[in-house]
């Protein structure tokens, strides 16, 4: 059995929570704001949605439910179900390999002076800063439309990571400019 790429997972877990049209599965991904973390965007759907349905992972069903006529609404199937969960599993319990382009520019940052170095930082500081703000926010809203807690831990894992990773910078700066002097 072939590996599924997170785009199919997260499809797959749509349906593994409940049967839809295409447009509910759209509708359930703006709301949980899932093209901010699961690569998948209304233009990627059709097409997730065939290669699972090529595969047997899903399936679909018309009803007559549509302004348009019959609509599909799809169904994960029981080997869908085995897959996905396996999936889940092994995403949940093995750490992947996170490679930033951030490290890469800590690692050669002495090729610049201190005063190019603590500019740069200091960007990156106003970007993780904006970061906060936007998840902070979409934490809130997320709770207001009484999305699922899981989905919410999502941006509150990041939000998280973001305040830790800024209170280093803050720190490293700091001892930069010590260095300097």
């Amino acid at each position: 059995m072939r590996e599924i790429s997170n785009q199919e997972t997260a499809v797959l877990g749509l349906l593994y929570e409940y049967h839809h049209y295409a447009y509910r599965i759209r509708e359930i991904m703006e709301k949980r704001g899932m093209d901010n973390w699961a690569d998948v965007d209304y233009s990627t759907l059709p097409p997730i949605l065939k290669s699972l349905e090529k595969e047997g992972l899903i399936r679909h069903q018309y009803r007559n439910e549509g302004i348009k006529g019959p609509e599909k609404v799809y169904h994960i199937t029981e080997k869908g179900k085995s897959l996905f969960k396996r999936q889940i599993k092994s995403i949940l319990s093995e750490k992947g390999s996170i490679i930033y382009s951030f490290d890469l520019g800590l690692a050669n940052m002495t090729s610049l002076n201190q005063e190019e170095i603590i500019q740069s930082l200091k960007i990156y500081l106003k970007s993780i800063e904006e970061r906060i703000h936007v998840l902070s926010y979409s934490i809130k809203i997320q709770e207001e439309n009484n999305v699922p807690y899981n989905f919410i831990a999502i941006y509150s894992r990041n939000l998280s990571i973001l305040k830790a990773e800024k209170e280093w910078l803050i720190e490293f700066m700091d001892k930069i400019q010590v260095k300097g002097k």
